[in-house]
């Protein structure tokens, strides 16, 4: 039960308001998710403009060889800026998150006339905000192994085993992350 204002002494009141404002600190780190996440956006968005001009002479390769070789090297640029894009998000999310956590709702969101940006920021609690940062960070490695998985030389049994592994650990992994959201939603 809290004490009324009148019960408290002085010194309790000016330490209990020092910790209450000392959640501003997390500005600092809310401040630098977001920069990070807007430098992680420029970095895919540059890497993408590159793939997009270096994919421009694939037409003009008349050898199939050389063209496979574009071919293998685009999807793994591809993969590599989707990596990018996800960290990006991941940063975007935690920053936001924190804020909303600590400091207060960002009213603009929830002024907006879609449903999308009310839903993107409907974080509760710290494990609200730890289940969508690890959905994201989970898609981050996945999208690694299939990076990964591209460039693998599958030359004997062994090899091929282990490939065979990661994709059904990798499924796995999806399937538990998807029965563990629809057990939450339930409850």
């Amino acid at each position: 039960m809290l004490k009324k204002s009148e019960d408290r002494s002085a010194l309790e009141a000016v330490f209990e308001n020092s910790l209450w404002n000392s959640r501003w600190a997390v500005l600092v780190a809310v401040i630098s998710s977001v920069i990070a996440a807007l430098l992680m956006f420029y970095i895919a968005g540059v890497d993408t403009f590159y793939t997009i001009e270096h994919l421009a002479t694939y037409a003009g390769v008349d050898d199939y060889a050389d063209r496979g070789e574009i071919r293998a090297e685009a999807v793994a640029q591809v993969v590599e800026i989707i990596d990018i894009f996800l960290l990006a998000i991941v940063l975007l999310i935690f920053g936001l998150g924190l804020y909303e956590l600590y400091i207060s709702k960002i009213h603009h969101a929830y002024d907006a006339e879609d449903d999308a940006s009310a839903h993107l920021l409907s974080i509760d609690s710290l494990d609200d905000l730890k289940s969508r940062l690890g959905k994201v960070i989970m898609m981050i490695l996945i999208v690694k192994f299939f990076e990964l998985a591209i460039g693998m030389e599958v030359d004997n049994t062994m090899a091929l085993l282990m490939f065979a592994g990661g994709v059904l650990m990798s499924a796995a992994a999806l399937v538990l992350t998807e029965m563990a959201t629809r057990g939450s939603a339930g409850k």
